[in-house]
């Protein structure tokens, strides 16, 4: 191109701004978008970083003869000498074995129940009658241990309602608080009774999630409501149930550790025994802070390994579980 005999370049084209550049830019404006939401979040984040994350540091007394007054920084370096007594000693494989029955107690037992209930709250149509019966059940969450099993107590005990209205007809007594053999159920119970409200809320809003019109469609081609509930409502909850169940195989050697430590001595410590007593009374309690450490430490690990597995099953299964692939 020419102009008056002088020849000028053409206009380049503008370069595109780096890849860094526009990431921070979409950064930036997220962050304002969002910086109410992150204000209100915040709170809970410092929460979890103080009494979560920084208490982790002192996992590092796993792989030491900690010494409380020498501190992390003097005490000396054992490598996995507490690992390996861990390993060797029977107690900790009777607690571990206890830990994982009762888990499956519970998943068997215990999870149905929340979703169960919130199917039934869910056909209710009278919205007072549900909103009581919903507040009467979620209720017990809000109850400290000591309290679910003194009820418990009063209910199925050896003076308890159970046993007194066995005696006045002549028949046998069963204090199901002192049996052994009947403690995974009775702790189940337990569990059921404090903590199914809870899961019903979760539940109740998946169910409100699902398309009304898919009820009404299926309603006016014949479908009854076994087949709603079949073919609609338990696909429309698949996606939380999955979720939900990956959560409890990641929590599922956390079974309880103030119910077994009020229960222990009506059991006895064969029935009660779990792997968070074990840290408890063989770490705490005995002034051996790197063997507790060392059980805690393997706990949290196993819990990871089936986190993740169960994660990857719910992909197997065409779900988002904890995250998506």
């Amino acid at each position: 191109m020419t102009t008056g005999g002088t020849a000028t370049k053409p206009d380049a084209p503008p370069r595109p701004a780096p890849a860094a550049t526009v990431t921070q830019r979409r950064w930036r404006i997220r962050l304002l978008r969002d910086r109410s939401l992150l204000l209100m979040t915040l709170p809970a984040v410092v929460l979890l970083a103080v009494f979560a994350y920084v208490p982790m540091l002192g996992l590092v007394t796993a792989f030491q003869s900690y010494d409380i007054y020498s501190g992390f920084w003097h005490s000396p370096l054992t490598g996995l000498d507490n690992f390996q007594r861990l390993l060797d000693d029977p107690i900790f494989w009777h607690a571990l074995s206890n830990t994982l029955v009762i888990s499956a107690v519970q998943l068997v037992l215990y999870f149905p129940v929340p979703i169960a209930l919130a199917l039934v709250f869910n056909e209710v149509v009278n919205a007072r009658l549900r909103s009581f019966v919903q507040s009467v059940v979620y209720l017990p969450h809000f109850f400290s241990w000591v309290l679910v099993v003194t009820v418990f107590q009063e209910m199925l005990g050896g003076a308890g309602a159970l046993n007194t209205m066995l005696r006045r007809h002549g028949w046998a007594t069963w204090d199901i608080m002192t049996d052994p053999d009947a403690f995974k159920y009775l702790v189940t119970a337990q569990a059921v009774w404090k903590e199914a409200g809870w899961g019903v809320i979760v539940f109740l809003a998946a169910l409100a999630a699902i398309d009304q019109s898919l009820y009404e469609a299926a309603a006016a081609d014949g479908a009854g409501r076994w087949r709603r509930l079949w073919h609609i409502t338990l696909p429309g909850m698949r996606g939380v149930i999955v979720l939900m169940l990956v959560l409890r195989l990641g929590n599922a050697l956390t079974v309880g550790f103030e119910q077994m430590l009020v229960q222990r001595q009506a059991v006895g410590r064969d029935a009660s025994e779990v792997l968070d007593t074990f840290a408890y009374y063989y770490g705490v309690v005995n002034n051996n802070f790197s063997y507790g450490a060392a059980a805690g430490l393997f706990k949290g690990v196993l819990s990871l390994i089936l986190v993740l597995a169960a994660n990857k099953l719910a992909h197997a299964f065409g779900e988002d579980g904890l995250y998506r692939k």
